[in-house]
């Protein structure tokens, strides 16, 4: 597999769909991460397609449509090993409310970051670092817990070196 590979949370299809790259103003946007999954640099997880099959949008209809294939199953020992340490962390961070820790290990953030660690894998989230977060866990805080990189669309459209000109 070439270069980095990335690890897209839920939020980052969300949000371009919903705000920036919405499907009808920038196609090229999901063309360009379709075609970046087809060479190995993209991917997500199941809990990431489990999340978006809920709404009842066009995303939902693209994730089962076009980018199906490159939600990876976490169904994989060392993933499985990395979420209890994920887990484990997250319990033990006292500075979350328990609502917050509960959240982050119901939802797909925790695999998010376990599949990363698994597959050494940039993780790519709208979420920013908040070392005095407390009602929520985000996920750019665990990432630096275990050392794995996190990035946001931007920084992984141009590292992925993504132009449309």
């Amino acid at each position: 597999m070439p270069g980095q590979v990335y690890a897209l949370d839920t939020n980052v299809l969300a949000e371009a769909a919903r705000r920036y790259y919405a499907f009808d103003i920038a196609p090229v946007f999901w063309s360009s991460l379709m075609q970046c999954a087809s060479d190995g640099r993209v991917l997500s997880i199941d809990p990431v397609h489990d999340e978006i099959r809920q709404y009842k949008d066009e995303l939902r209809d693209w994730a089962k449509q076009h980018f199906a294939p490159w939600f990876m199953s976490t169904d994989d020992d060392d993933v499985v090993a990395h979420y209890a340490d994920v887990a484990k962390w997250v319990q033990a961070q006292d500075q979350f409310t328990d609502a917050a820790r509960a959240a982050f290990l119901d939802g797909a953030d925790g695999w998010l970051v376990a599949s990363a660690l698994a597959g050494s894998y940039v993780v790519v989230t709208q979420e920013v670092e908040d070392l005095r977060a407390r009602k929520r866990v985000p996920i750019p805080n665990v990432c630096r817990a275990f050392g794995v990189a996190c990035s946001d669309t931007f920084q992984m459209l141009r590292e992925l070196g993504v132009c449309w000109t």
